[in-house]
């Protein structure tokens, strides 16, 4: 399902249309296959005008079995297309889905829906009897199969999924042909039949004029971080430890030795971001990424790099948690940890992605603000954003911003080395380890002010706590105000980030819409905020603060400009549906409405 998905996705991009995508699949690497907790999904919406979600409720549900039928039913609009494979329908797969009967059969099924049952395994084992494939390897050709169904369905091109079978399955020419001849079958059987009663063409989108590519998060993610390395000519060392969600990112960059990308899997989280300070102090763009579980490994080492004030970037894609949690499913609990998960006073910035295309420009724009500040910044990602995906235009490098780094040369004045000097963003210098008379010592014991000589001095921890705390708020300084979508004073403000900015964009554009005073501010600066939002959360009579856990960023607001934050809150592994928060936007604008007439 995975397979199918990522390939319409794919087509879909390259017919012009704006795509948005929700892998849904289980955690174990083998999930028992016809139960309802094995079930593997992908939703996709495709549109001739710009989307942002991957949709509330799907047109067209296809199901393999009874419990992929019962576990998205929910999801099919009254009158959508239900696409079974009546194969897969037997008194085995009931017991496994934990139903007792065949649901295909049930009124409200026949009644609510347009059921369209297609014996797929037979039609599939028929369409590649000629290849000789066993009749297990035949029979997993029957994704192929209901891909060209519903290419048929909605008038998509083979072309680019034929070229993936023989990229993927070239060096074996029997299961390649196999393929193809399930899909060409899966076309045929909607061509022919009259089961289906209308097809679909959906036109290209209009889209700002430029190159574009289908791109995933974590793919984005990568992407952002060989260019950053590029602009300011350092090669990038990436220390990790294999975790969902974020191990993708190690599979992308992987690929990209010849651009001076060095990539070490380290046996553990400690290990892999203890490598990260070591490259860093060595004078290369380090890196390093973790999921929740993680980053709390990481938060001593973390503490260190803040202390020997060292430019590195720290990616956490969040999940489900607490602790082994939901490793698939996605989640944004973890920015309290980022905030405050470490020993002292260790602030860190923090920078939030917004959708799968803006991980590239956030990967820059951490760089920037690591090298320009000399500190570790948090790069704050989650599961949705990283399995999703969805068209970007490719920029042009040379309207990438100028990333300077700078490092002193060897020491010729009379007076010593000062390691701990400042410039005017509190960053101290970049020494690299070897160059002459710039030998300096470093540790996580506090440090003196300037020498970096070990200090118990009470006045100088003072000192140094508060600088180290000055450098991460003057960053508000060299970063945009906040942007806002609508009005700037109003009835209501609905503030987000992370994840959740394409389901909080369509549903106040809704609410707009039906004639609300409601306004959008997204942010993507956590730590520190853009300096114009306390005046902006003052600007409105209510302020919303949808997040998908149980209120974090609201508590960040509360008690930072004093302002009491409505929350709408979920924790479900699962992403906000654009009705469910225009149900609760429209909930505050009433009330409001209702006071302001008496």
């Amino acid at each position: 399902m995975q397979l199918l998905g990522t390939q319409l996705t794919n087509t879909s991009a390259l017919a012009g249309n704006d795509v948005a995508t929700f892998p849904d699949f289980p955690a174990e690497i083998r999930a028992p296959r016809g139960t309802r907790a094995g079930v593997s999904g992908f939703q996709v919406q495709f549109a001739s005008e710009a989307i942002f979600t991957p949709g509330d409720t799907l047109d067209a549900l296809v199901v393999m079995n009874p419990a992929a039928m019962v576990t998205n039913i929910g999801d099919l609009r009254k009158g959508g297309i239900l696409i079974a494979n009546e194969d897969g329908f037997n008194e085995k797969e009931y017991k496994l889905a934990k139903v007792e009967s065949n649901p295909l059969e049930a009124d409200v099924i026949d009644q609510s829906y347009r059921v369209v049952k297609v014996a797929m395994t037979k039609l599939t084992r028929a369409a590649v009897a000629e290849h000789g494939l066993s009749t297990k390897i035949a029979d997993r050709c029957k994704n192929f199969f209901a891909m060209g169904l519903v290419y048929w369905l909605f008038g998509r091109s083979l072309d680019p999924t034929l070229r993936f079978i023989e990229a993927k399955f070239g060096k074996k020419p029997d299961v390649a042909a196999a393929n193809v001849a399930a899909l060409r079958a899966g076309w045929a059987y909607g061509e022919t039949t009259e089961e289906f009663s209308e097809s679909y063409q959906v036109e290209a989108a209009e889209l700002e004029p430029g190159t574009y590519r289908n791109i995933m998060g974590n793919q984005a993610l990568a992407w952002g971080l060989i260019a950053a390395s590029k602009i300011s000519n350092k090669e990038m060392f990436y220390g990790t430890y294999p975790i969902t969600p974020a191990s993708d990112i190690l599979h992308e960059l992987t690929k990209f030795k010849n651009f001076g990308v060095r990539t070490f899997q380290a046996e553990d989280e400690i290990a892999a971001i203890g490598a990260t300070i070591g490259a860093a102090f060595g004078g290369t763009m380090a890196v390093t990424a973790s999921s929740g579980p993680g980053i709390a490994l990481k938060g001593e080492a973390m503490g260190l790099g803040v202390m020997l004030e060292l430019p590195m970037i720290v990616i956490n894609v969040q999940r489900g948690g607490p602790s082994t949690g939901l490793p698939t499913k996605t989640e944004q609990s973890d920015l309290l940890q980022v905030m405050f998960g470490r020993n002292g006073e260790a602030p860190m910035p923090v920078l939030a992605p917004r959708s799968p295309g803006d991980c590239f420009a956030m990967a820059v724009e951490a760089w920037r603000i690591a090298t320009e500040c000399m500190v570790p910044v948090m790069l704050l990602s989650d599961g949705y954003i990283a399995n999703g995906s969805e068209p970007w235009k490719i920029p042009d490098m040379d309207e990438l911003p100028t990333i300077s780094c700078s490092h002193p040369e060897e020491q010729t004045g009379d007076g010593p080395f000062l390691p701990y000097a400042r410039n005017e963003n509190l960053a101290r210098p970049w020494a690299i380890p070897g160059t002459p008379e710039l030998m300096h010592r470093v540790g996580g014991l506090e440090k003196e002010d300037g020498t970096g000589n070990v200090s118990y001095d009470p006045a100088n921890h003072q000192h140094m706590c508060d600088t180290r705390a000055a450098k991460v708020a003057k960053i508000a300084e060299r970063i945009p105000e906040q942007d806002v979508n609508g009005e700037t004073s109003g009835d209501v403000l609905v503030v987000s980030w992370g994840g959740t900015y394409g389901a909080c964009h369509t549903a106040v554009n809704r609410c707009r819409q039906a004639g609300h005073s409601v306004s959008h501010a997204h942010i993507r600066y956590v730590n520190p905020l853009p300096r114009n939002i306390g005046t902006l959360l003052k600007s409105f009579k209510t302020v919303v603060v949808p997040e998908l856990n149980s209120g974090q960023l609201r508590m960040l607001l509360r008690a930072e400009y004093l302002v009491d934050c409505i929350g709408i809150n979920k924790i479900q592994g699962k992403p906000f549906a654009v009705s469910e928060l225009v149900e609760a936007i429209s909930k505050h604008t009433s009330t409001h409405s209702q006071s302001k007439a008496g």
